[in-house]
Parts: structure tokens; sequence; C-alpha cells
């Protein structure tokens, strides 16, 4: 029997009403154009990054007002912003021009080793390589990569509006299963890693070879369905020639690869960042600007749907424990969709006694759906605030996503059910 208190209601609703917002940024868009007197707060309410941060302190505003100032601050302290933070940082580090340089110039090489026009095979690489690529490097850092190298490379061109959603639903979902090739690269797999014992030898055999072969088939299938629009597209201005000196990329790997190991360890980190950010202004000329606003950005929106998360256990897990290993990796796609994957397996890990069935479905399941919301994973903002701006309106809109989505999903959900 499930009582739920009067905030963990409140917080349920808001929740809802977050998610209806995040479908209808384009309408407090349009106000923003037809009511320019207040213009500033439509464009506020407009920023997808944004939503779940103004309901998250309508929240803590609710919870002030019916159970005092002490309840609220304690429930924000008993909040984990360990995620939001680590994907700030690993956005600001990933997003550097070194960074850049040096995956450019890899996937550019590679490009020219496939025996098909360059464009078709950076745009290949750039949605099969680097997704599989975020299963070491994070799959935050590797969204960033993928979204920067992207935007400059091809969105930046003269391409179609249906070829960008397409390519926006292709790496959404490749980046959200591109990580399960180890134990700790996934936010939704690092989330149960730990407690169920599994490593990165159970990742690959389990989940990471299925994976990769779907990352491959979404990446072939649009590459080969847009290759005479890819084929237009001109690469001649988009060779990477870098002047960074050698160790100052070296430099650039080493505060990467720290990140990634301390990526738990928020107080590690973000140390880290100070020292990073230290370099980049002792060696100014060979960085491009970074990336803080779009990190804080995604950090508020993560920030905010931890927040909400939390008072949303109640009616969640007891859905998720009710279903059996089929129902329970739909039930979990479906769900993904309107919640965060790692919140999703976050709850499974808290019940004892499911079967290793349960928790492969779950977390397949999870996966699977990270690609059809920009809430469904936790790199989704970063790619969304990092592509956004070449839009029409500037701004991505959620239905179109989800529907781009949909045919990757359905390849991954036959490499998860049917292999």
């Amino acid at each position: 029997m499930i009582n739920p208190t009067s905030i963990q209601i409140i917080a349920a609703a808001l929740f809802a009403l977050a998610v209806i917002h995040t479908f209808s940024t384009k309408y407090f868009e349009h106000l923003a154009h037809i009511q320019p007197r207040h213009a500033g707060i439509w464009h506020l309410l407009g920023e997808v990054e944004v939503v779940f941060g103004f309901w998250a302190l309508i929240l803590i505003l609710f919870i002030f007002a019916m159970s005092g100032q002490q309840e609220a601050i304690t429930y924000l302290e008993s909040r984990d912003f360990t995620e939001p933070m680590f994907v700030f940082v690993i956005m600001v580090i990933a997003g550097t021009r070194p960074i850049l340089d040096v995956t450019a110039s890899t996937v550019q090489r590679a490009a020219y080793l496939l025996p098909i026009n360059t464009g078709m095979a950076m745009y290949f690489l750039l949605l099969s390589f680097v997704p599989l690529l975020g299963s070491f490097i994070t799959e935050p850092a590797a969204m960033t990569l993928a979204a920067l190298m992207l935007r400059d490379t091809f969105f930046s061109k003269e391409i179609s509006t249906r070829l960008k959603y397409a390519t926006v639903g292709v790496l959404f979902v490749n980046i959200s299963i591109g990580g399960t090739l180890t134990h700790f690269a996934a936010p939704p797999v690092l989330m149960v890693a730990a407690t169920w014992n599994w490593d990165t030898s159970f990742m690959l055999t389990t989940f990471g070879w299925k994976a990769a072969l779907a990352v491959v088939v979404n990446a072939c299938t649009i590459t080969w369905l847009f290759r005479h629009e890819l084929r237009q597209v001109d690469q001649k201005n988009s060779a990477v020639i870098s002047k960074t000196p050698l160790p100052v990329v070296v430099v650039h790997l080493i505060f990467l690869i720290l990140a990634v190991i301390f990526a738990h360890h928020s107080v590690a980190f973000m140390g880290i960042l100070l020292f990073f950010l230290g370099f980049t202004t002792a060696y100014q000329r060979y960085q491009n600007p970074l990336i803080l606003r779009e990190a804080l950005l995604v950090a508020f929106f993560l920030a905010g749907l931890v927040v909400l998360g939390g008072q949303q256990q109640w009616w969640l897990q007891p859905l998720l424990m009710d279903m059996d290993d089929t129902a329970v990796f739909f039930g979990a796609t479906l769900l993904t969709a309107v919640t965060d994957n790692a919140a999703l397996t976050y709850l499974g890990s808290l019940v004892e006694g499911l079967s290793e069935e349960f928790k492969i479905a779950l977390v397949a399941g999870a996966v699977t759906g990270g690609g059809l919301t920009v809430i469904a994973n936790a790199p989704n903002p970063a790619g969304f605030a990092i592509l956004k701006n070449k839009f029409d309106e500037q701004s991505i809109h959620p239905l179109g996503l989800l529907i781009a989505a949909l045919p990757p999903t359905l390849v991954t959900i036959i490499a998860f059910r049917v292999l």
C-alpha cells in the first residue's frame, strides 16, 4: 500500500509539470517573440537546461513553506550532486581545443582509410567510434566531443533539418549504449556496478558486444540513408591543422584522464578543474574560449533532476518491482524517456533478492531508452546545449528528437532482446 506524503505528491506533480515544460519550450520561445516586453523571462523558460532547475526551486519553496527552513536544507544536503558536478568538469576539459584537435585528427585519419567518401566516413565515425570511446573516457566526455565536432564539421554547413534531427537521434541513442563496454562510463551502469559486482568483463560479454553492434548498425544506416546529402558537404575547410605543442596536448589528456579516474570524488575532480583552469590561463594562446556557460547550464539541469527525482521513489520503485523480466525491459525503456535512466537503475539497486535476469533487463532497458528525450540520459543535455543553436529558433524540438530516436532505439531493442 503506497501512502505518499503531501510533499511527495507535490513533488510528483511538479515532476510531471517539468516533463510537460520540457516538451513546451518552443511555445515559450514563441511567446518571447510576440511579447517582447517580457522576452527575458520567456527566453529563460524556453531554455531546456533551465526547466528542471526551475521546478526544483519551486519544490524547495514548497518544502520551506510546509516544513520550514531546516527541512528544506536537510533535503538538499541529502542529495548527491556528484554527477552534475562531474559532467560540468568533464565538459569543460573535453571541450578544449587541444582535446578536440587530437580527437578530430584521429577521426580524420581513420576516415581517409575507409573506402568511401571522406565526408561520409567522418560522419560515420563521429556516430560510431566516438560514442564507443565513451566507454573509456565516460559518456559525457564522448557526447561533448561528438557534439562539438558534428557542430563544426556538418551542422555549420548547409544541411537539411531532417538530417540534423536524424543525427541527434542516433547520437543520443549511440552515446547511451556506447558506454556499456565498461562498468564505469555509463551513469545507469555506474549506479549498480558496485552493488551487483559487475566488472568490465561482465559488461563486455553481457552488454558491450551487443551495444557495439547496435551502434555500428545505427551509424551505418543513417550514413547510407543520407549518403547523397553527406557527399555534398564540403570537408575541405574542416581539416584540423593543430599548432598546439605536443606537451600542451599531453597535459590536457592527463587532466582528462585524472578527471575520469576521480569521477566519483567531487573534492578531487573539482580540485583538478581548478588546476586545469590555471593551466589554460597560463597557455591561453593554445585555447578557444572554454564552454563554461554550456557546462554550467547542463549541470544546473542535472542538479534540478536530482532534486526533483529524489521524491519520485514512492511510485517508481513499486511500478518497476511489479514487472517480470520482459516487462521491466520495456517498462524501463519507456520510463527512461520521462526520468533519468540512472535514477531507474539506482532504485533497482536498493532492492534485495532480484534475479540476475531482472537486473540485466532493467539496465538494458534503461540504456536502450536513453536517447528518446533530453532528460533520459545525463549526457543528453550536453549535446543539446552544444547543438541547439544550429536548429531553427535555436532549439531542438523534443517531439522531433523523440521521433528521430525511435528507429535507432528499435535497433537497440533487437540487439538486446534477440541476440
